[in-house]
């Protein structure tokens, strides 16, 4: 296995950042050429990186430390009565591993949800282009899967199987479907999974103390915090008022 010191990495230029107004944002990322192993990927992000697309990268902000790193303890993790409740609106789902999104049934649901959900971001407007550069590309370990109810397509997983846990890397769903939380369910499924196949963690990207689209991840407790390359465990007392 190439060692991570043998990677090159590059900065993008400062860019207005997507989730704090007034903020400047820079991103290091690992050379795009490069070919990520499951090896790789597992290391990369137990200190902090994230995949997207072909691009495997971390928040290298000067002025700003907020994005920090979560993952859930999987086999800690206990169901509060919502997630139960989620778990139960959605026991007619099924939840099947597929090889390919490619299929234009798929590229149409994540162009409605991008369209509902997204419309104000900078993924709006959605292309076939853009959908295949982020989530068509694939790592090691990369599954799909998909949410169906008598075989219609409600949501698609897409997950990186990682050496110690899962890492989360995009769910979209019908969001017309608002009663059945499935953004909810797509995490919840997936740390259920990571828990049937022994594994310790489930990534869930970054978590922003004043992001309110970010706030959601806390939830899913308990969970760690990648803080000064030292993974630490969200307490109370780190919470936003």
């Amino acid at each position: 296995m190439t060692s991570l010191k043998d990677i090159r990495l590059f900065t993008t230029q400062p860019h207005k950042c997507s989730y704090l107004p007034d903020q400047e944002a820079q991103t290091l990322f690992i050379d795009p050429e490069f070919q990520v192993e499951k090896s790789h990927n597992s290391r990369l992000s137990e200190i902090g990186f994230r995949r997207s697309g072909s691009h495997v990268y971390r928040p290298n902000c000067k002025n700003c430390q907020q994005c920090l790193s979560c993952r859930v303890l999987v086999q800690q993790f206990e169901l509060t009565r919502r997630f139960e409740r989620v778990l139960k609106r959605n026991a007619d789902v099924e939840v099947a591993r597929v090889g390919s999104i490619a299929d234009d049934e798929f590229f149409l649901l994540y162009k409605h949800y991008i369209a509902v959900r997204h419309g104000d971001g900078d993924m709006y407007p959605p292309s076939r282009e853009q959908y295949e550069a982020f989530l068509l590309k694939q790592c090691e370990g990369t599954q799909y899967f998909t949410l169906r109810v008598k075989g219609r397509l409600l949501g698609v997983l897409v997950t990186d199987k990682l050496e110690t846990g899962l890492s989360a890397v995009y769910t979209f769903f019908d969001p017309l479907e608002e009663k059945r939380s499935l953004g909810t369910f797509g995490v919840l499924w997936q740390i259920l999974e990571a828990r049937r196949l022994g594994l310790a963690y489930v990534y869930l990207g970054y978590w922003i103390k004043d992001s309110r689209k970010m706030r959601y991840k806390i939830h899913y407790r308990p969970i760690e915090l990648l803080i000064r390359q030292r993974w630490v465990l969200l307490t109370h007392t780190m919470l936003p008022p």
